[in-house]
């Protein structure tokens, strides 16, 4: 009985809902987020105080409590984040940055009616293809182009225009898998083609696809295996050497580029990736490839390449399910743009200021940084300049990569204070993604650019709580 009174006494001494929302913070808290929200978090908070040992609150406190949990509920859940992975093109962070230019209109196309399917000129109903045609068909010299909203609805829609209920030749070598297990064969399945497997894992000949072709057959397709590299003993037939026989048997020759390039990224110290223009010179009648990627644009998937084949995929009722609006349209073609100068993309175009970026000039970078680094992380963590190696990311060149610098952090007592440390910084204002290699928490600075925006950052870590138990427990 003692036990109840006690327990009821508790409950009363918990301020009412009422008083809470009268308090300052509650009005204003009831003005910023509404009424019912906001009453709704006041009862969560009470009912939390109440299950706690000691229930004493005042209207104040529990109105302060209330409004740490609204800002949280209504944080924004994608938020920026200042990626020092070393990976440039990283698919968990977004892939490619895109070009203030490219912003600019985008954010224009939000704020405003745009003439996305009107002809200005004619006064009548036009094509948004129309947009972007004309500077996708001169950066890459194929006769048509069209775009979708990313390279794997580009192979799903010319898979199914072609090859709906037929063979769809592909070499063993190139049934690639790329993220969150999203697999060739898959997407041929579902765009209704049978596959039709040749050659072998390490080597393919010719004559491979030449006795897989027959009267069923719906194209050809290669597919460049951008994520992982067979070397040794192995063997590949260039799409070049496949024209002749594609276009002897009547089907087309489709050529997926996957991440694709506009531009050598030899310039860049890499390795020649096969251009989008070199693709058509050499013959194939369709080529596909991302916009997000190499090229530094918005998600997109275009498709290019012969102008009758091109009509068909748009004829094609998922051509509609698969198209892009005026917001990634308007940034699309800002983006094309930019590669008409391109003399001013590594100034302009963030992907490739980040790839053409010099060691020297990112160590530079990790000489201003580490003392302010290292003053905010305190006496715990030491802080070096290290040497590391960026990658480009997103299936794109996997082998090569671009010698960089950054920061190691070591904290002491190893691997759970490291781990605690990296719980610790991305739980900043900006969370800071880095890797841990090497018994350190390694911040590559290559995509960094706002290195006053990143230290100021830093500043607040003190103010971070810890989310690992000193012990590692859970």
């Amino acid at each position: 009985m003692h036990g109840h009174n006690e327990e009821a006494r508790k409950v009363r001494r918990l301020p009412s809902v009422d008083k809470v929302l009268r308090t300052p913070i509650g009005l204003e808290l009831a003005q910023k987020y509404g009424h019912t929200a906001t009453v709704a978090a006041i009862r969560k908070t009470l009912a939390e105080v109440r299950e706690c040992a000691n229930s004493d609150v005042s209207p104040d406190a529990a109105a302060r409590d209330t409004e740490k949990a609204l800002v949280k509920r209504y944080a924004p859940r994608l938020k920026p984040v200042f990626n020092l992975t070393g990976t440039v093109l990283h698919t968990n962070l977004g892939r490619a940055l895109i070009a203030e230019e490219a912003i600019a209109a985008a954010t224009d196309a939000m704020r405003n009616a745009v003439a996305l399917e009107f002809d200005v000129e004619e006064g009548r109903r036009g094509e948004r293809d129309d947009l972007v045609r004309d500077l996708i068909c001169e950066l890459t010299g194929a006769e048509d182009a069209t775009v979708v909203n990313n390279n794997a609805a580009a192979v799903l829609l010319v898979l199914n225009t072609f090859a709906e209920g037929r063979g769809a030749i592909v070499s063993r070598g190139e049934l690639i898998e790329i993220g969150g297990a999203f697999r060739m064969p898959e997407i041929m399945t579902r765009a209704g083609a049978r596959l039709v497997e040749v050659g072998t894992t390490n080597r393919t000949h010719k004559r491979d696809y030449a006795n897989a072709v027959d009267e069923e057959t719906g194209l050809i397709m290669k597919v460049h295996t951008s994520n992982y590299r067979i070397e040794g003993f192995t063997r590949e037939v260039p799409a070049r050497d496949l024209v002749d026989l594609a276009h002897s048997s009547g089907i087309p020759l489709v050529d997926d580029l996957g991440s694709g390039t506009l531009i050598d990224l030899a310039r860049f110290g890499l390795p020649h990736e096969p251009t989008v223009a070199e693709a058509v010179a050499a013959g194939a009648d369709i080529v596909t490839f991302s916009g997000d990627k190499l090229l530094g644009g918005p998600q997109a998937g275009f498709i290019v390449g012969r102008k009758a084949l091109i009509d068909r995929i748009n004829r094609n009722p998922l051509k509609r399910a698969l198209r892009v609006d005026k917001i990634r349209l308007a940034a699309i073609e800002a983006t094309l743009r930019l590669y008409c100068n391109p003399d001013k993309l590594a100034e302009k175009l963030p992907t490739c200021r980040h790839l053409a970026r010099k060691k020297d000039e990112i160590e530079a970078c990790a000489r201003r940084l580490v003392s302010q680094v290292a003053d905010s992380l305190g006496p715990d963590v030491t802080v070096d300049i290290a040497d590391c190696a960026s990658q480009v990311g997103s299936g794109a060149v996997p082998v090569e990569t671009l010698p960089s610098a950054g920061l190691a952090l070591k904290p002491a007592g190893g691997g759970g204070a490291l781990d605690r440390l990296a719980v610790k910084l991305r739980g900043l204002p900006v969370p800071v993604i880095g890797r841990i290699a090497d018994n350190a928490l390694l911040l590559d600075l290559r995509c960094l650019d706002d290195e006053a925006a990143f230290l100021h950052n830093f500043s607040t870590l003190n103010n971070v709580p810890a989310s690992i138990p000193e012990d590692g427990g859970s």
